[in-house]
C-alpha cells in the first residue's frame, strides 16, 4: 500500500517537474480577437462595406416606422369624430402596415446579421494567417485567443494589427 503511494508521489512530482519544464521552455502568445475585430483595417473596410450594402434597406425601415407613428397619431386624433366603422378599417390598415414593417424588419436583421458573419469571418481568416506568420517568425509555441489574465508581454495582438493594416494599405 506505501509502495503505491509513493509511485504516485514520484508520479505526480515528475509530472510537476515536466510540466514545469515545458512552461519555461515555451513561448506563448496571445491575441485579443476583439481588438482585431474592431481596429483592424479590415474589419474597418468589412464594416464600410455593411454600412453601405445595407443604408437604403435601413433607411427605408426608418421611413416606414416614420410612416406608421404618424398613421398612429392621425388615427388617436381623428379617432373621436369617426364611425365605428372607419375606427375599425383604419386599425385594420394600420395593423397590417405594422406586421409588414414587422416582417421587414425582421429579413433585414437576419441579412444583416448572416452578412456581418461572412464578413468577420472573412477578417478572421485573414487575422489566422497574420497570427500564423507572427508564431512562425518570432517562434512562439503556442498562441492563445482571449484569456483571462495575461501579462501584457504575452500579447501579439499589436503585431498582429500591424500586419492587417499593412496589408490592407
Amino acid at each position: 500500500m506505501k509502495t503505491a503511494r509513493v509511485q504516485k508521489l514520484v508520479a505526480l512530482a515528475f509530472a510537476f517537474l515536466c510540466a514545469s519544464s515545458f512552461a519555461q521552455e515555451s513561448k506563448v502568445g496571445y491575441i485579443n480577437t476583439q481588438r482585431i475585430t474592431t481596429e483592424s483595417a479590415p474589419a474597418k473596410a468589412a464594416q464600410t462595406k455593411l454600412e453601405q450594402e445595407f443604408s437604403k434597406r435601413q433607411k427605408d425601415l426608418a421611413d416606414l416606422q416614420q410612416s406608421l407613428k404618424s398613421m398612429s397619431e392621425k388615427f388617436e386624433r381623428d379617432a373621436p369624430a369617426m364611425t365605428e366603422q372607419q375606427r375599425t378599417a383604419r386599425q385594420k390598415e394600420f395593423a397590417e402596415q405594422n406586421r409588414d414593417f414587422q416582417r421587414k424588419q425582421r429579413e433585414f436583421q437576419e441579412d444583416l446579421n448572416g452578412r456581418r458573419n461572412e464578413e468577420l469571418q472573412k477578417v478572421l481568416d485573414v487575422a489566422n494567417r497574420a497570427v500564423k506568420q507572427v508564431a512562425e517568425s518570432e517562434k512562439y509555441d503556442i498562441v492563445l485567443q482571449e484569456v483571462v489574465y495575461s501579462s501584457t508581454r504575452h500579447d501579439i495582438t499589436e503585431k498582429v494589427l500591424k500586419i492587417l493594416n499593412a496589408g490592407a494599405k
